[in-house]
């Protein structure tokens, strides 16, 4: 197993992307320690984790809350002897779509803060940690919307390129302690885009405003890949899954393209 007697931490571990990854981490012998602010949410995923032979625990955890963090990387780390693997995939409900001219300072201002803040926040908290194994990963997320024109998406846009811009400079600061950071960065993903009710609300208000339905702006946004069809939530969690791993062990400081050819880097 790629990920066997690993300790890994996940934000966001209620979400789409987070418990898909979830799922990953525990079927490759990791140890997962879900963290979210719904109970609920985390506590379903947990028990298909553990009907599956996983290791879980659930904790509710602001991630954009330091104290709150810190608190339970503290508590992680003490019980399970250290933190070997972290994601973000905290999800922020913002505006998305509004044309510049119209788009308020505060509607901007909100992806920008939110996600740099607790990208910021979870990985200072497991980077104490890691330090002192002299090992490490830590895991963000972005999106294409880093390097696409407009419109419609300034806030998203600036929030996705610091998380590039943090996840390098990251890499550069912890590198000398052994610790990896890499970015993975995902085109729409069809099936979390269903299970998730604040994307689906976005992305059809978006889909509205141009004029088609959701159906047809995701056969849209596929037809623009050089593969024809948008990343599978199963992709993205095992390609999470072994830059985790050992296997991986000479990438840091990079972007893992999973657009299906949307980007070319």
């Amino acid at each position: 197993m790629l990920l066997e007697n690993k300790n890994a931490v996940i934000y966001g571990g209620g979400g789409a992307i987070g418990s898909a990854v979830a799922r990953a981490f525990a079927r490759e012998g990791a140890r997962v320690f879900l963290a979210g602010r719904t109970l609920t949410k985390l506590d379903a995923v947990a028990e298909e984790i553990s009907a599956a032979g996983g290791v879980v625990e659930t904790a509710q955890v602001n991630a954009l809350d330091e104290q709150s963090v810190e608190k339970h990387a503290d508590a992680v780390a003490s019980k399970a002897g250290g933190i070997d693997i972290a994601l973000n995939a905290v999800g922020i409900f913002h505006v998305q779509g509004t044309p510049f001219a119209e788009l308020s300072l505060e509607d901007f201002e909100y992806p920008i803060a939110g996600y740099i803040r607790t990208n910021y926040i979870t990985a200072k908290a497991v980077a104490r940690h890691m330090v002192k194994k002299e090992s490490g990963v830590i895991l963000t997320l972005s999106t294409p919307v880093s390097q696409m024109p407009g419109p419609g998406f300034m806030g998203h846009s600036v929030a996705c390129a610091g998380i590039e811009a943090f996840s390098r400079h990251l890499a550069g600061e912890l590198g000398p302690n052994g610790i990896r950071v890499i970015c993975l960065r995902s085109h729409m993903i069809p099936e979390a885009t269903m299970m998730c009710s604040h994307s689906r609300e976005l992305f059809s208000l978006n889909a509205e405003r141009a004029g088609i339905t959701l159906e047809e702006m995701l056969a849209g946004a596929a037809g623009g890949t050089l593969l024809k069809r948008l990343p599978k939530l199963a992709e993205v969690a095992n390609t999470a899954a072994f830059i985790a791993s050992d296997q991986a062990g000479a990438m840091t400081g990079t972007v893992a393209n999973l657009t299906c050819g949307f980007i070319v880097d």
